[in-house]
């Protein structure tokens, strides 16, 4: 059976069991289950802290996980990325006083606090910086008004609360974070976990894609199917009514409505929209 790690609580627990029942997986219905059991699919689903799960994973005790690219890095456990799940966006800054440190180069010789010291001594060491790294488990935006450190380094959304706390942002992100599937590294071929990977991406391609429907002459044929070309062409069909086809093609979501007003410009009527619930391609 299958052993696969969830997140049990935070930002990333909810999503993530969406995604799965969206790929046919049975989830627990109760907040305080630790374990659910999917025989029909043969796996097992185990519900536990999200920063604990990379080294679950690493270890070999379970075949997969969902967490964040973040955790993964700071756990330093021997897990890989394997599929980017597009939820959970999160992205790591250096912040200072105003003045102090210009741009990230400037780093080196400073004390840095931050929540995650891994995923700072990756960008460090990758970048041949040293820096005292000053772990903290929460507020770290404080610990430059207090003495504690120069810099710190903190998952930032807008910058406001670095701003209260008399902080600027320096350079660019040192990591961009997001829900991921991870596996053990060097794990050699498993049927099962390579499934649910293939369902997990039909889940992502659905959630991307709308399935654009529409009516129009055979003679503008050509020109419509140049505005939907499809994943590998459209589909299309002849209508009873004479000199008209029908035409079914899988198109981005974020480009329907501007292609439905193209295709009605064109000469084509009776465009329709479907939502698509999960896909292989």
């Amino acid at each position: 059976m299958l052993r696969v790690a969830v997140p049990n609580k935070g930002t990333l627990a909810e999503p993530a069991a969406q995604m799965l029942r969206e790929a046919g997986y049975r989830q627990r219905r109760d907040p305080k289950d630790l374990v659910c059991r999917d025989e029909a699919n043969e796996v097992e689903f185990f519900y536990l802290r999200p920063k604990d799960i990379a080294t679950y994973v690493g270890s070999g005790d379970l075949d997969l996980g969902i967490t964040g690219r973040d955790l993964l890095v700071d756990s330093g456990a021997p897990a890989e990325e394997v599929l980017d799940l597009a939820f959970g966006g999160a992205t790591f800054r250096f912040a200072a006083r105003p003045g102090t440190v210009a741009d990230e180069k400037e780093l080196g010789g400073h004390r840095i606090a931050t929540a995650y010291p891994g995923v700072l001594r990756r960008y460090l060491d990758e970048h041949g910086l040293t820096a005292d790294v000053i772990r903290l488990d929460g507020a770290v935006e404080n610990a430059v008004r207090l003495g504690v450190a120069d810099v710190v380094a903190d998952v930032v959304s807008t910058g406001a609360t670095l701003r209260q706390a008399g902080l600027e942002i320096i350079g660019e992100p040192l990591l961009r974070s997001s829900a991921i599937m991870v596996r053990r590294i060097a794990a050699t071929g498993c049927p099962p976990a390579d499934q649910m990977l293939r369902r997990l991406q039909g889940v992502l391609v659905a959630r991307r894609y709308v399935m654009l429907t529409y009516d129009v002459p055979a003679g503008l044929l050509d020109r419509a199917s140049a505005l939907t070309p499809g994943i590998e062409s459209p589909t299309v069909s002849p209508l009873h009514r004479e000199g008209w086809v029908a035409v079914q093609a899988m198109v981005k979501r974020d480009d329907v409505h501007r292609m439905m007003d193209e295709l009605y410009d064109l000469g084509a009527r009776a465009i329709l929209v479907t939502n698509l619930h999960a896909c292989r391609l």
